[in-house]
């Protein structure tokens, strides 16, 4: 480690996940050891972090297996890499503290924002991919250490608790967006688009010159119309095929971008025009749902699954927020020892956005 680590305090606050379950499974602890950056490492003092859908499922197990969809097991089919105590967390902001062997103490000072992306690979495949909070310790915690090839400097205005609102939401929707292979006047509709991942969507496909449309809850209709939708659905409505309908003028779906799954699955696929897209990385109402074969091949339509991104979908991210092309949206800031209130905050939706949590010692220069 570099030298200039002896300022450095030996332990800090961090949410330790200590297993499978309830909210009760996170605890909040100031006595946890700081890590030491590996060679090829860098320490990042951690300033914000977001808080995303995958923290609770991982939480609950709520992945199941493809034997038994009700297990309890943990988010990746290739192999489990979640030990417990660990520290969850993935959008995390800050600036580099510490340097490990064959880093330039140089970085020491930069403001960073993390990938969050383990890839396992030097390729754009995603076959293997992992992630920081889950087969290693993440940021929701005063310190993190992570390769420094993912310690990103961003040239933005931004605050800390802007910025991470991007990471883990808008590159996972860029990574749908680019396995439907969306494209400039082409027409997407939008499920969940009034959370991270859905509203992150919503402005990427502009950013692309493509045209969202947007399924919201009730209340959130003009947030979600601010951002860029070309028009908002609410949510329960009694015919989804003929709303979507009136809103596009008739006009065709391309590519449906899911989030939610459950009983509006069918009628997504009856909404995509012949040869159309579908592409998913969620299921917050029902991960189990029925297909009907039929209207899949009949109408010529592709499915695709994606979870994460690319290396190549994050530097797309990081120049979007360069161009200011997409924006940040901040439903909510907590401090770190007040996370049980912040994951329940969460899991109600009654926000439109990202939560973001804050390390208590870094509370008074959160903006």
């Amino acid at each position: 480690m570099n030298a200039m680590t002896r300022t450095l305090p030996a332990t800090m606050a961090a949410v330790l996940l200590t297993g499978h379950g309830g909210p009760e499974k996170l605890v909040y602890r100031s006595d946890v050891k700081v890590p030491a950056p590996a060679p090829g490492e860098v320490l990042v003092k951690v300033s914000a972090c977001g808080m995303n859908n995958t923290d609770v499922w991982v939480r609950q197990g709520a992945y199941g297996t493809e034997e038994d969809a009700a297990a309890v097991s943990t988010w990746r089919r290739q192999g489990n890499t979640l030990t417990f105590p660990r520290i969850q967390g993935t959008d995390t902001v800050g600036t580099v503290a510490a340097v490990g062997e064959g880093v330039s103490p140089d970085h020491i000072g930069e403001r960073v924002m993390v990938d969050f992306s383990i890839y396992n690979r030097d390729d754009d495949s995603l076959a293997d991919v992992d992630y920081m909070g889950h087969g290693r310790d993440g940021g929701y915690a005063e310190y993190q250490a992570v390769p420094a090839e993912n310690a990103h400097v961003v040239d933005t205005e931004l605050t800390d608790v802007e910025l991470a609102t991007f990471c883990c939401a808008y590159l996972t929707g860029e990574q749908m967006l680019e396995r439907a292979a969306l494209k400039a006047g082409e027409r997407v509709l939008v499920t969940g688009a009034s959370g991270g991942v859905g509203s992150g969507i919503v402005q990427l496909a502009r950013a692309r010159g493509a045209i969202p449309y947007a399924v919201v809850g009730k209340g959130k209709e003009q947030a979600v119309l601010d951002i860029g939708a070309e028009a908002v659905i609410t949510r329960g409505v009694a015919d989804l095929p003929h709303a979507v309908n009136e809103a596009t003028g008739g006009q065709p779906i391309d590519v449906v971008a899911d989030l939610v799954g459950g009983a509006i699955f069918n009628d997504l696929l009856r909404i995509l025009r012949p040869e159309g897209r579908y592409t998913t990385a969620g299921a917050i109402a029902g991960p189990v749902v029925q297909l009907d074969l039929r209207t899949m091949y009949l109408k010529q339509l592709q499915l695709h699954g994606s979870s994460q991104g690319t290396r190549a979908d994050f530097r797309r991210i990081v120049g979007y927020i360069e161009a200011k092309k997409i924006r940040p949206l901040v439903g909510g800031v907590y401090k770190l020892s007040d996370f049980h209130h912040a994951q329940a905050d969460f899991i109600a939706k009654d926000f439109v956005g990202k939560l973001v949590v804050v390390p208590d010692a870094m509370w008074d220069s959160a903006d």
